[in-house]
């Protein structure tokens, strides 16, 4: 349990270093664990620091985008390597450009391919991912926004 609880710590702090094509959109990274509270006998998630974590745990990794500068910045690449101790969740996937090569090539999960280990190749799956991506058109001075999703501990 300890080993574990220490590689998310680990993982989690690079997950946060997501990297941006300009130096005038700053960015800060954040994780946090998703807990299920009952509230006058209905159920409400609830965010809080991931002090210790267990597989099956669910995390949302947010990633804060601001522009700082003077000008536009366009075509604003924002992206976050996945901790290898937690797995893109299901419902994050539909819509995201992930990566499932290291970084390398980028796409919807639906249309990317993996390696079955038996000498062919299977449709990729999120837990495949190795990385998500964003590419903001323009981010204007001033503006700001988030950028999120989710994943589930191994």
């Amino acid at each position: 349990m300890k080993k574990l609880l220490f590689a998310m710590i680990g993982a989690l702090s690079f997950s946060t270093g997501a990297l941006a094509q300009t130096d005038a959109v700053k960015l800060a990274g954040e994780v946090k664990l998703e807990k299920v509270v009952v509230v006058d006998g209905a159920e409400k998630v609830t965010l809080v620091e991931p002090t210790v974590v267990v597989p099956g745990d669910r995390l949302l990794f947010s990633t804060r985008y601001e522009n700082s500068g003077a000008l536009s910045a366009e075509n604003v690449v924002v992206t976050n390597p996945l901790p290898g101790a937690v797995a893109l969740a299901n419902d994050s996937a539909a819509g995201l450009s992930v990566s499932v090569d290291g970084g390398k090539n980028f796409s919807q999960l639906a249309s990317l391919t993996v390696a079955d280990g038996k000498g062919g190749m299977r449709a990729a799956q999120a837990a495949d991912v190795t990385h998500v991506r964003w590419v903001l058109a323009t981010v204007a001075p001033g503006a700001k926004g988030t950028l999120t999703y989710h994943a589930v501990v191994r």
